[in-house]
């Protein structure tokens, strides 16, 4: 394998405390006698024994590590000198209200480091794999000299080994300092809480754990600050940090190449050994390594256990009754590595107990832990750490957080409750939030398999088939569990559906094949590019193996989303929603209780309302975009069919410019707040407007109309469509509602606006003329809908309105 040379991040650190393991630590106590003044050696340096002396703390490993009173040093081994060592740092120890994410939480993006001697000092150097070469090509020399690696720290060499098998360094400072790649807070942080700088005085070091492979530094940082995330009075904010140093593998994986109609996390690389005429970029997925134990059965077509499978430890702080969901959660995996020609490659176990194993630890990268976490944030994270150099994950703790649980309550009841019995409550049953902490853990393990989210998987399931018992009870909601399709909430109470779930899909069979089955005889990426190519196109036709990144603009590849058509599939969800608000008071209340659970869930029905306007209004202006190399037909980019624009937009119309009534219930807001709802409702429309008249959206629907022609939707028939909806009661003469006239004054000042955008790319092209013409066309139309009010409140809105058009179109 051909060694990698680099370029440059800005990174980072090392250091160290103590807290011993019996078996791996020393501690002796010298006698009471004074001691003679340390001798200086030759060639400047103290004795060993008179910088670790016999009261020193010692823990073997990686890099050996002691504590001397209250300084830390570590021992550097001769033979780890020039050797990468990747560094993540996590933060150990968190404050409510520093961010999103909790104990466990990287603070960093991972590092990688060198140690150096130069003369008597030992630097520290940041290493990057952007820029790569072969070291036995010409160019190499090159890369080198043009990504001089940056110098992190410089330490003085306290002693060495007589042999000079080692060098001692102490690292006491380094980490009870402030450095920025190292640190808990990143530069929007200091700025929002007013960071005034640290205060090493209360920084510290508080363990260091070694291993065979890594080093595992805590520490605690403590800043001084004005507007601090909680404890404000005291001016203190502490963070315990975690610093994880870990060595590269000797002998580095064979990576695979990334392909972008598949989904993967993935690493950049400029190759300047590439023998091309340009700075071409290599592309890796990240995956773990896994080999086959028996490479003959595996070329039978066998499936084979690997060499070394993927496993994953259960915390044990994780309540006893939810580990068995979690460990199926993982477990679930196993059928697709069965895909890749593998048996039992991913096992979950429980920890080994202290008596078992004394010092097994979920610091030791050795070992995956999913980390239970007891905070109130509603979520579960799966990262994974990587070699840079190949993408070989070499390790990952999934964070979960305990009050996912209430997270899970929330989507399973809005989502399923009209339909499902089960869902009928505000507390779940033990087997019932067991199964959605297994469904969680399942798209958890996935991400630290190495698959991002695939949004574009949904659409693949239509919503018939969504409906179908047969189906369901066999497939989940979507072909892959990495999409964001919770349950099925498009089921009716006619269909009889009583399988809710995602579950592992087809996609994620193939993706797992693609990343993970081996491929004999390949020594690099090259060897085995035409191969997957040829496996990519053998499932392009079929959009069950689809991969679709969310972007905003493709309206099949959205969060949240299940089924073929977002107006079908959002019309069903709406019905449920009506169901379950009928129905909210009986299903939320408990004697003795308050109503927070009404209002948490009712605020929940609001929210996943918005998510169904979400999907449809995604459509208008959208441009669908399917992932193909240059020996496959058809189009990447192709914009939403005319007729599914329009449907959109009258969707909108009907469902949410048209007042929602049905969120109006007095019996349910008359217990949850005094005031609020109409500016909630206003804000659930203006959302959507502004989505609606987004002027990068408008330059697509431009844009489609150049190419199109009468094939486009335009902007001149959305507008139209848009003031035909919204001002209905000009033509009918019925009331406007008291919703209905904040909506059109919001309408009104959207599209003055429009009318005066200053950034050139817009204030040049057809959007304010057109948004000037609809003013003036809605001028004459209020005009002539004032003779049909009876209502006085609708008539002075009108006038009103006239008095605002006019002041747009001739401004003084």
């Amino acid at each position: 394998m051909r060694q990698l040379f680099t370029l440059m991040l800005a990174l980072v650190f090392v250091g160290f405390s103590i807290e011993t393991q019996a078996q791996k630590k020393k501690k002796k106590k010298g006698d009471d006698t004074e001691q003679a003044a340390p001798k200086k050696k030759k060639n400047g340096l103290k004795d060993y024994s008179e910088v670790i002396t016999d009261e020193a703390i010692s823990d073997e490993g990686l890099i050996t590590s002691h504590q001397v009173a209250d300084d830390f040093y570590f021992e550097i081994p001769s033979d780890l000198l020039e050797k990468e060592i990747l560094i993540v740092s996590r933060i150990a120890g968190h404050v409510k209200g520093l961010n999103f994410g909790g104990a466990g939480m990287k603070s960093r993006p991972q590092q990688v480091i060198r140690f150096q001697k130069m003369g008597g000092k030992i630097l520290m150097r940041s290493v990057s794999f952007n820029n790569v070469a072969d070291e036995d090509e010409p160019i190499y020399t090159s890369v080198k000299n043009n990504n001089f690696e940056p110098i992190i720290e410089t330490f003085s060499l306290e002693t060495m080994k007589e042999d000079s098998s080692a060098y001692v360094i102490k690292v006491t400072d380094f980490f009870s300092s402030d450095i920025p790649l190292i640190g808990g807070l990143r530069d929007f942080e200091r700025k929002r809480f007013k960071i005034k700088g640290i205060d090493k005085s209360r920084s510290l070091i508080t363990s260091v754990k070694s291993f065979p492979e890594n080093v595992e530094v805590r520490h605690i940082l403590t800043y001084r600050g004005d507007e601090l995330p909680a404890n404000g009075l005291t001016e203190t904010l502490s963070i315990e940090m975690n610093q994880s140093m870990i060595l590269l593998p000797d002998d580095p994986m064979v990576p695979r190449y990334h392909d972008e109609r598949v989904g993967f996390f993935s690493l950049r690389q400029i190759d300047y050994s590439s023998d091309e005429q340009k700075a071409a970029q290599r592309r890796f997925i990240t995956k773990w390594r896994l080999e086959p134990s028996d490479w003959d059965a595996f070329n039978n077509g066998e499936l084979v256990e690997p060499v070394k499978p993927i496993v994953y430890y259960i915390d044990p702080a994780t309540p006893e009754k939810w580990r068995k969901y979690i460990k199926q959660g993982v477990e679930d995996w196993q059928v697709a590595f069965e895909a890749a020609g593998f048996k039992n490659a991913i096992l979950a176990k429980d920890p080994p107990s202290k008596e078992e194993d004394p010092e097994w630890s979920p610091e030791d990268v050795r070992y995956s832990v999913i980390r239970y976490i007891a905070t109130d944030i509603q979520n579960a994270q799966g990262p994974h750490v990587h070699d840079p150099r190949t993408g070989e994950i070499l390790e990952s703790d999934i964070l979960w957080y305990h009050n996912v649980m209430n997270l899970l309550r929330n989507w399973y009841f809005v989502q399923t409750a009209a339909v499902n019995p089960e869902a009928q409550r505000v507390k779940f049953d033990d087997d019932l939030m067991g199964e959605l902490i297994r469904f969680v853990a399942a798209h958890e393990v996935g991400h630290t398999l190495g698959y991002p989210h695939n949004m574009g998987s949904s659409p693949a399931y239509t919503v018939d088939q969504l409906r179908n018992k047969e189906f369901t009870d066999t497939h989940g909601v979507a072909p892959s569990i990495m999409d964001y399709a919770r349950f099925n909430y498009v089921a009716q109470p006619e269909d009889g559906i009583t399988n809710f779930f995602p579950r592992i899909g087809e996609y994620d069979l193939w993706v797992t094949q693609y990343g993970y089955q081996p491929i004999a005889n390949v020594s690099s990426p090259d060897d085995e590019e035409d191969i997957l190519n040829t496996w990519i196109k053998e499932k392009s036709d079929d959009l069950i193996y689809r991969y679709g990144q969310a972007n905003g603009v493709d309206p099949t590849s959205q969060t949240e989303d299940i089924g073929h058509d977002a107006m079908i599939a959002s019309e069903l969800g709406i019905r449920n929603l009506k169901r379950i608000t009928d129905r909210l008071m009986e299903w939320t209340t408990e004697d003795g209780k308050n109503y927070d659970n009404l209002e948490e869930l009712y605020g929940n029905v609001v929210n996943q309302f918005n998510r169904y306007n979400g999907h449809v209004v995604t459509h208008v202006g959208g441009v669908y975009q399917y992932f193909k190399t240059s020996d496959q037909d058809g189009a990447v980019y192709t914009h939403v069919e005319k007729d599914k624009q329009q449907r959109a937009v009258k969707f909108l119309n009907e469902q949410l410019f048209a007042t929602p009534n049905w969120l109006v219930d007095a019996e349910i807001l008359s217990r949850i707040q005094q005031d609020g709802l109409v500016d909630r409702m206003r804000g659930i429309q203006v959302r959507i407007l502004n989505r609606l008249t987004r002027e990068e959206m408008l330059m697509r629907m431009i844009e489609n109309e150049a190419l199109n022609g009468n094939d486009a939707y335009t902007i001149t028939s959305l507008f139209t469509d848009m003031r035909q909806g919204i001002w209905s009661e000009l033509y009918n003469g019925r009331t406007i509602d008291t919703y209905r006239r904040n909506l059109q004054k919001e309408h009104v000042d959207r599209l003055g606006e429009l009318m005066n955008l200053d950034d050139d790319e817009f204030s040049n092209s057809d959007i304010p003329s057109i948004a000037r013409a609809t003013l003036s066309r809605l001028e004459r139309d209020v005009r002539s809908g004032l003779a049909r009010q009876n209502n006085a409140t609708s008539r002075f809105h009108l006038q009103d309105i006239q008095k605002r058009i006019d002041a747009i179109l001739n401004p003084k």
